[in-house]
């Protein structure tokens, strides 16, 4: 086992475009860390890195201590899996597990021993004869973690694994690689861009943007203590709304006035603005759509009409906007609601809006940073 640690990781490629800047990390032995973020942001580039398929730019990668920037992909003790699961179709799913022990020159009963127990631990024992042209894209998928785990690596990194299954497949692969991980125990480091994915798997998370780490945390972290803009509207699913407004005080309690209406800030939260010296002035008000909920009453509370409604079975996803014209989206669990409340709300329906006070973010305009917790 092993921890890997990334000191001023820099990749710039030759027309001068840089990928990655100056990123630092330090990961444990043993702990699952989830780089994420959307598309073009540096994180396959960054894992790549620690496996050695990409020249380090600057910096210094080290894995269990010892420093890895010129050691080739096969010296540096490490498994990677990879999002197109790279198998030889020629050859059987017990020839494609066995293959990089072959080439080290291990015994055949001791490649019999380890293909065996990978191939039982991942449930494909009934496949190993078969060709990959024969297996769905979660048994192939399986197949390529088969291939990496007999290896004995000292670290496991798996690039967007996930991301050529169905939405099922997906839910049950990340299941199985949660179980995996228990069995294994070892270091992984894993890419995705689906924030499910991070949120599931990840011990702690990586946030990346344009090759800069926007916030490093565990997943609870990085969904309640969000550092800026960017993470609170990445992480969670519909994201979070943002409304410019003012943060005023009075008698040395904060208010918020999101499209006009005035609403205290919860004691505690206001405690934390207190404490951060935190001046009145143009903000950006944060709200998760779970944290913003229907009333009955029009007073302090923000009148909407309703545009669309997401029936999504154990809740709703209502999109609705304001008297400026403003789009917010609302989550409803369904369980408390009546037939004939799911019924009303249709198209055209007139709703008021609440805010939970306890759980309202505060961003510095200019900035984007979390006014609170960056």
């Amino acid at each position: 086992m092993a921890n890997v640690k990334l000191t001023d990781v820099k990749k710039v490629y030759d027309n001068n475009v840089v990928a990655v800047h100056d990123f630092n990390l330090d990961i444990k032995d043993k702990e699952f860390v989830v780089f994420v973020g959307p598309s073009g942001c540096g994180k396959s580039t960054t894992l790549r890195m620690i496996a050695g398929l990409e020249e380090i730019s600057g910096g210094t990668v080290e894995i269990d201590g010892e420093v890895v920037n010129d050691l080739q992909p096969k010296d540096r003790n490490i498994a990677m899996v990879f999002q197109n699961y790279a198998l030889y179709p020629h050859m059987t799913v017990y020839d494609n597990i066995a293959f990089s022990l072959r080439l080290q020159k291990v015994p055949e009963d001791v490649i019999y021993d380890k293909v065996t127990n990978a191939a039982e631990i991942l449930g494909i024992t009934e496949y190993l004869t078969r060709k990959p042209r024969a297996l769905s894209g979660g048994q192939r998928q399986r197949v390529a973690i088969g291939r990496a785990m007999v290896r004995d690596s000292k670290v496991f990194l798996m690039d967007e694994p996930l991301s050529n299954l169905d939405a099922k497949l997906r839910n049950q692969m990340r299941a199985e690689i949660i179980l995996l991980r228990q069995k294994l125990d070892t270091t992984f480091v894993y890419v995705t861009h689906d924030q499910t994915e991070a949120m599931t798997l990840g011990d702690r998370i990586v946030i990346m943007k344009d090759g800069y780490i926007m916030q490093v945390g565990t997943p609870a972290e990085v969904f309640d203590r969000p550092n800026n803009l960017f993470v609170a509207g990445f992480i969670g699913a519909p994201q979070m709304n943002f409304i410019n407004t003012k943060l005023t005080k009075e008698n040395g309690k904060y208010y918020v006035h999101p499209f006009g209406v005035k609403m205290p800030v919860d004691d505690a939260k206001g405690e934390e603005l207190a404490a951060k010296q935190v001046e009145p002035g143009d903000i950006v008000l944060g709200a998760r759509p779970e944290h913003i909920v229907l009333s009955e009453s029009t007073d302090g509370t923000i009148p909407c009409t309703l545009e669309v409604n997401e029936m999504m079975g154990s809740e709703v996803h209502l999109h609705v906007y304001t008297e400026d014209g403003t789009r917010l989206v609302v989550r409803v669990p369904t369980m408390n609601l009546t037939n004939e409340q799911r019924e009303s709300l249709k198209q055209g329906k007139k709703v008021n809006l609440a805010f939970e006070s306890k759980i309202m973010h505060f961003f510095d305009k200019e900035s984007e940073l979390n006014l609170i917790y960056a």
